[in-house]
């Protein structure tokens, strides 16, 4: 983990700074754009009271879509609506970023166009368990008495209110159909009061089949002109409910079918838009492309899905809800592999990895990344029963709370287990305000406590550089004693004590490896060697990489051989900055991983000086050769494969 703030001007000149700066928060954001990997297609597919069902249906690249169920309803209409049916499904993620908010049409077409007074509200943690809850309108809100229809709900969360907008068109007797809107209640179950007219076009003509999307502060509505002649048009606003609205008066369809339903979503890691409607007469979905939200090209030649969907919404979802839904209605055989690189979600790096005897799982200890200047204060863990599939166990060390000496900068840690007097103990090591500290727990989840003071907080005798960084901790097989290993520019080691929370006094050494030598020192030990890995470069720089040195004890001296670097990026498949690692063996195999972190892709690259503060964690296979040494790690986006 480099700190090393010196001047790297000349190399950052080549990234976009303005770019970096938009994207960048004081803290990680609730999803990282670049872990919306996938897209779920949220639609209805017909006028029969069987077909006006809610459908799903998935794309990992936004062009190739495959029905989930055999393209039967996740949901039962029956059970959820007042009349049998629901149409028009609209998707909203929540600005939690794992709460997902869905609203219907409370209708079915048997009845008539003009037989619904209601909507149906649903709230969901998982995409796969709906609580929904029927919102008539002329019963809630007087004044409504000859309300004739409500049509096509969408949901949009107002940022100057802080509530979730829901929008939707009525018709009241003879009037034309119009825009209107409501707050949902904190439940998401009901309106909070009456509705209120959000848009009328100035030809004061009938609009339905609203949607919403805000870009660069902008709001842009979409919606179907009809009184007029029929179309899609778009009318933009800063303010969502001040009746300010600029309309573009072109008609946005590239058809001369009749159309409705538009959607538009954002391309997954890209300035792209693609804007949807539904072709009703011809029983098909147009798909057009855009960067201005003003001027569209129609992508139709490169669409395809094996159904065919009637008026509906699209939502980029991440690598992990893709399994969740598929776990539950199936994976389409036709769908592009799934890559397994990132394993964890969100912005981590420093990895640690553990295969724990107690629980028999394997655990992560990353750095919690995507803070600016490394300044986060807390640490999480994450399990796993197969390497590929990780749970977060939540936060397992807190410096505001939890260290009194170092609220700040908490960095690469790593982690022992041992078996005293029968019962286990984890011995955490970490760093803070660039100290590094010990904190213990019964389980590898924690929570973990303090030991009150720093382990090491002062540098080596005679290092005069460099920072006190990087903890690597190390039991000898052959001894049975543990090491301290640490350091930023210099690679110093210390053996513990039997308490594990103290340095045996006059135990510090120094370590000489080579020039290439930073930070991130790790140790194995495989037949009858020691291996001890390192990571040359800043981490801010896209040729940050791992190599590695051999010797015949814990405390050296190395033998650095000829080709000696075990992984770096692959520039040409967009991979950088592959550095900072833990190695994990297979309990009781010859069988090794690579667990390190890497610029997030395909963002960090772009970000300049912030990428080396957006990182991703990944594993790949560790392999040795017949002499011993390492060969060289390709670092994939495949990562581990479930045996």
């Amino acid at each position: 983990m480099k700190r090393i703030f010196f001047s790297l001007l000349s190399f950052f000149t080549v990234f976009n700074f303005s770019q970096a700066q938009n994207n960048l928060k004081g803290s990680p954001p609730v999803i990282a754009e670049k872990d919306l990997t996938a897209y779920l297609f949220v639609y209805f597919i017909g006028n029969k009271v069987e077909e006006e069902a809610v459908n799903y249906a998935v794309s990992t690249d936004g062009y190739h879509y495959y029905a989930l169920n055999n393209n039967k309803p996740i949901l039962d209409s029956k059970t959820i609506s007042s009349t049998g049916g629901v149409r028009d499904p609209h998707i909203l993620r929540g600005e939690d970023g794992k709460t997902f908010y869905m609203v219907l049409t409370d209708m079915t077409s048997s009845k008539g166009w003009d037989s619904n007074r209601a909507m149906i509200l649903l709230k969901s943690a998982d995409l796969v368990n709906w609580k929904s809850s029927v919102v008539n309108i002329q019963k809630a809100f007087s004044g409504n008495e000859n309300l004739k229809r409500v049509w096509a709900p969408q949901t949009i969360y107002d940022d100057k209110a802080g509530k979730y907008m829901i929008y939707f068109s009525m018709q009241h007797g003879t009037d034309p159909d119009k825009i209107y809107y409501a707050y949902a209640n904190e439940d998401f179950t009901a309106l909070e009061g009456a509705p209120k007219l959000l848009f009328v076009p100035n030809s004061k003509g009938a609009c339905i089949d609203g949607d919403i999307i805000k870009k660069d502060g902008v709001y842009h509505l979409f919606y179907k002109t009809e009184s007029e002649t029929a179309g899609i048009k778009a009318a933009t606003t800063t303010d969502l409910t001040s009746g300010n609205w600029k309309e573009n008066d072109n008609y946005l369809q590239q058809t001369k079918e009749k159309v409705e339903g538009s959607s538009i979503f954002k391309v997954n890691n890209s300035d792209e838009y693609i804007l949807i409607y539904d072709v009703y007469s011809k029983g098909k979905y147009q798909f057009t492309k855009t960067k201005d939200l003003e001027n569209f090209t129609v992508i139709d030649n490169d669409i395809s899905m094996d159904f065919k969907p009637r008026h509906g919404t699209i939502l980029s979802i991440t690598r992990s809800e893709l399994k969740r839904i598929t776990a539950k209605w199936g994976m389409p055989g036709q769908l592009s592999k799934i890559n397994n690189n990132p394993v964890l979600e969100g912005y981590y790096a420093d990895p640690e990895i553990l295969y724990s005897n107690k629980t028999k799982r394997y655990y992560i200890y990353p750095t919690t990344d995507g803070f600016n200047d490394w300044s986060g204060y807390y640490f999480k863990t994450f399990s796993s029963d197969n390497l590929v599939d990780w749970k977060e166990e939540g936060v397992i060390l807190d410096l505001k709370k939890d260290v009194p000496w170092g609220d700040r900068n908490a960095w690469a840690p790593c982690i022992v287990e041992k078996k005293i007097k029968g019962r286990y103990k984890y011995f955490y090591y970490f760093t803070a305000a660039q100290k590094i500290g010990v904190a213990v727990s019964d389980h590898p989840t924690g929570p973990f406590k303090d030991s009150g003071k720093p382990l090491v907080a002062t540098r080596p005798e005679g290092i005069r550089d460099g920072q006190e960084i990087d903890p690597d901790v190390f039991t000898d097989p052959k001894t049975g004693k543990n090491y301290l290993y640490w350091g930023n520019m210099y690679m110093a080691v210390a053996e513990l004590n039997l308490d594990m929370v103290s340095l045996k006094e006059g135990s510090t050494k120094i370590i000489a490896a080579d020039k290439t030598f930073r930070e991130g020192t790790y140790v194995i030990y495989r037949k009858g060697k020691y291996y001890f890995f390192w990571s040359e470069d800043d981490t801010r720089n896209p040729n940050y990489k791992v190599r590695y040195g051999i010797s015949d004890s814990p405390l050296g001296p190395l033998e650095i051989p000829q080709n000696n670097i075990v992984i770096q990026g692959i520039p040409e498949q967009g991979i950088y900055a592959t550095g900072h690692n833990s190695v994990l063996q297979i309990p009781g195999k010859d069988e090794w991983y690579i667990v390190y972190h890497r610029f997030s892709y395909p963002t960090g690259i772009k970000m300049g000086r912030a990428g080396g503060f957006h990182r991703e964690v990944c594993i790949d296979k560790l392999e040795f050769d017949a002499n011993g040494y390492i060969l060289e790690t390709k670092p994939t986006f495949e990562g581990v494969t479930l045996k």
